[in-house]
């Protein structure tokens, strides 16, 4: 039977709860990585979030955190080349900040390296519980997404697509991104079958997010 993608919905109030004081709470930043041997240690639940350059991903980060420096929003596309630590929930967690992906000013060379570290991270974290893939909600998936994506397939990563400035298009042009989504993400057997649709500016989908990772985290 072929998977049908629908809109998350938000959290009762006890998820959207838990999920407002496990944000609320300590983040800190552990350390920043460029090769594979700087990992920490894989003894706690991790969650990542990957997306292609400018998609907003730092924007998301801080907003869902309520801390407008944690992660480093820049205005140049591909600046961020570390996988970025941040210890969430008194160490019972990893937030993982990956570099964004599909565009960036450096050479050639430099954006080879930190692009193969990204995907060497996603395919060789054990502990890595779920990768939430963030689509630009005026562009939809691009085919640098459904590499990604295809890269967690192998790995066997459950991921969750998470839809970035749906404040932005009209509301015609939303739906029409929504639709494309969802049907972009039917490729993908590892893929969760709830689409996040997200707005860092307006705070919209915050709640439906912080509940989804707190969920998460008491699966065990």
């Amino acid at each position: 039977m072929e998977q049908v993608f629908t809109l998350a919905e938000a959290p009762d109030a006890a998820t959207a709860e838990a999920g407002r004081k496990l944000f609320a709470g300590e983040c800190d930043f552990v350390k920043g990585v460029v090769a594979m041997s700087g990992l920490p240690d894989a003894d706690r639940l991790e969650i990542c979030f990957a997306g292609r350059s400018n998609v907003g991903k730092s924007s998301l980060i801080n907003a869902l955190t309520g801390r407008k420096g944690l992660a480093r929003a820049s205005n140049t596309p591909g600046r961020t080349q570390e996988i970025n630590f941040f210890d969430l929930a008194g160490g019972t967690m990893y937030m993982v900040d990956l570099p964004g992906y599909g565009y960036a000013e450096a050479p050639v060379k430099v954006v080879q390296k930190w692009q193969d570290l990204l995907k060497a991270y996603l395919a060789g974290r054990q502990t890595l519980r779920r990768a939430y893939v963030l689509i630009d909600s005026r562009h939809g998936v691009k085919q640098v997404d459904h590499d990604i994506m295809k890269l967690l397939d192998r790995a066997a990563v459950s991921f969750q697509c998470v839809m970035t400035k749906a404040d932005k298009p009209g509301r015609a042009e939303l739906e029409r991104t929504i639709a494309q989504t969802a049907e972009a993400l039917k490729q993908h057997p590892t893929a969760f079958p709830e689409i996040i649709l997200t707005s860092s500016e307006k705070g919209d989908g915050l709640a439906t997010l912080r509940g989804a990772i707190y969920t998460l985290s008491q699966q065990g």
